[in-house]
């Protein structure tokens, strides 16, 4: 049921977005190229062939998306910064690029002096090409130097003013796609094997970043370090089935705990290192593909994390199936899972976002009992739509940060420790392997317009609400808000529908008179040289 209350004072919110997706710009004032620059650049690896060269343009609207930001009256904005913008090679002692430190100064300033509060996430995905390419990438463990270097680069220049540093943005991500599957950057399927082990430099990486802060920068600088990690809720198809239950919670410890445990308790859980080094002894390896913390580490790695930002976007019946080992391993097969869906769950957007609004609190309330309940931020939430033509009047939106905000305020209740919230995402943008196909903004850009203009959709006069209310104070007001937004998003519409047909206009004014023009001129021509040999 919905529970009408408020947030305590001081929640933050916010709306976030990361670097490759929006800034475009992908090869000016200095920028190296980053592996989704080379991956998106391959025909046949992104919906389209599309690819984030110029995306959003964000590297030049600046100051007109810290007014929509404004305008939404959000607290803080989540943004992450492009590692080759700073160091094109990825390698400090290489290259730096002022201009690039400068973009983000500027993007830092402007922020603060309209009091909203910079989020910063370090790595969102957009890997230096040259470090893939000379050592493979998060599979070479010395990407831990040099991403520290690049860290400790953005401590000095930019940690006087921000005090909220994310090392990673879903890095489940960043090792399952990026060195298994294969669909996301760099590309590679390197097996059973090729996940895990990024996942371990990564985690490693994190240890070390945090602890740099810690020792050279957190006396000076007070701020906070933390890593953001995004899983689904898994649900036991049967609740009173001890195997169902068994792989529900396999689901979550494969997910969430890959990077949660050893984080804040040491090493990977242990029904994960049971299960993969099983399957590793039945493939006839001589240890597990699953690698090992050494003691030093687990403590090393232990407490690094000052807060736990979270993304969530959907949930998942789950149940027991098993794989046989004569199969060839890897991370989905490790599990011995399945997952389903309640075809009665509303599936708004892509095949595989369902808005089941209930699995968010379960999945607070399981951070807290199993991390000793730690200061989360909600880092990414939100929901896309895949339909081509405008949809400004996002009723589904709606209805799906409306479900999933309240069960923030639920687990608020139940004691879960969260102090922020962000709504993912500003912008409409690029989708990575889908390209521009799904869209998240509380924003729509038209991307066929070369000033790529952005239009506010319903769910932002909701959201602007829910922050002004800081919560859901009552049921009159809450259904208020929603006939309001949808009356805002028609007036939107007229202004949009009035933008494209002008866009056409000058698409027939730029291309098809000079076409025209050019063809009178030829067919003059043509008639004048028959003309003269008449003549002659």
């Amino acid at each position: 049921s919905f529970y009408y209350g408020t947030f305590p004072a001081g929640f933050l919110w916010g709306v976030g977005s990361s670097a490759y997706q929006t800034e475009g710009a992908w090869d000016k004032d200095g920028k190296g190229p980053s592996i989704w620059d080379a991956f998106t650049h391959q025909k046949g690896k992104v919906f389209r062939n599309e690819t984030g060269d110029s995306a959003c343009d964000g590297y030049y609207r600046v100051k007109d998306d810290i007014q929509l930001l404004k305008e939404l009256k959000v607290n803080h904005y989540l943004l992450s910064i492009s590692w080759p913008r700073i160091m094109p090679t990825g390698i400090k002692t290489e290259q730096l690029n002022e201009k690039g430190i400068q973009f983000y100064n500027d993007t830092i300033n402007s922020l603060l002096e309209n009091n909203i509060t910079p989020i910063v996430s370090l790595y969102h995905w957009d890997l230096p090409q040259v470090l893939q390419e000379k050592y493979g990438g998060w599979q070479n463990i010395s990407m831990i130097n040099y991403f520290n270097d690049y860290a400790n680069l953005c401590f000095e220049k930019f940690g006087d003013r921000v005090k909220h540093w994310i090392t990673f943005s879903n890095p489940w991500a960043v090792a399952e796609n990026g060195y298994e599957t294969g669909e996301h950057a760099p590309g590679l399927k390197l097996g059973g094997c090729g996940a895990y082990k990024a996942a371990h430099h990564i985690i490693k990486t994190h240890a070390k970043v945090w602890h740099s802060y810690n020792s050279t920068w957190r006396r000076e600088q007070q701020g906070m370090v933390g890593i953001s990690l995004t899983s689904g809720w898994g649900e036991p198809v049967d609740p009173h089935s001890q195997t169902d239950r068994d792989a529900a919670e396999r689901y979550i410890q494969f997910h969430l705990g890959w990077f949660a445990n050893p984080i804040y308790r040491g090493d990977y859980p242990e029904v994960m290192k049971n299960y993969v080094g099983r399957k590793s002894a039945q493939q006839g390896l001589g240890r597990s593909r699953l690698p090992t913390f050494s003691l030093q580490e687990k403590t090393y790695i232990k407490g690094t994390s000052d807060f736990l930002g979270i993304g969530h976007f959907t949930t998942r019946y789950v149940l027991q199936k098993n794989f046989p080992f004569l199969q060839v391993s890897g991370y989905h097969t490790d599990r011995d899972l399945a997952e389903l869906v309640d075809p009665k769950w509303p599936v708004p957007g892509p095949k595989w976002l369902y808005s089941v609004p209930w699995g968010f609190r379960r999945l607070l309330n399981f951070i807290k009992t199993q991390y000793g309940n730690p200061l989360i931020y909600v880092t990414e939430n939100g929901v896309s739509e895949t339909l081509q033509c405008p949809q400004l009047c996002d009723e589904w939106r709606i209805q799906y940060l409306k479900g999933y905000i309240n069960e923030i305020l639920k687990a608020l209740n139940d004691g879960v420790n969260v102090k922020g919230y962000t709504a993912w995402s500003l912008l409409d943008k690029f989708e990575w392997n889908k390209g521009f196909s799904e869209r998240f903004g509380l924003y729509h850009i038209d991307f066929k317009n070369k000033n790529k203009p952005r239009y506010p959709k319903a769910s932002v006069d909701y959201y602007k609400k829910i922050i002004s209310a800081n919560g859901f104070p009552n049921p009159r007001e809450v259904e208020n808000w929603h006939r309001k937004a949808m009356d805002s998003c028609s007036t939107t519409h007229q202004h949009l529908a009035a933008d494209s047909l002008i866009t056409h206009m000058e698409m027939v004014t730029e291309i098809v008179l000079p076409t025209v023009f050019t063809l009178c001129i030829l067919i003059c021509i043509v008639l004048l040289i028959f003309y003269l040999r008449n003549q002659s």
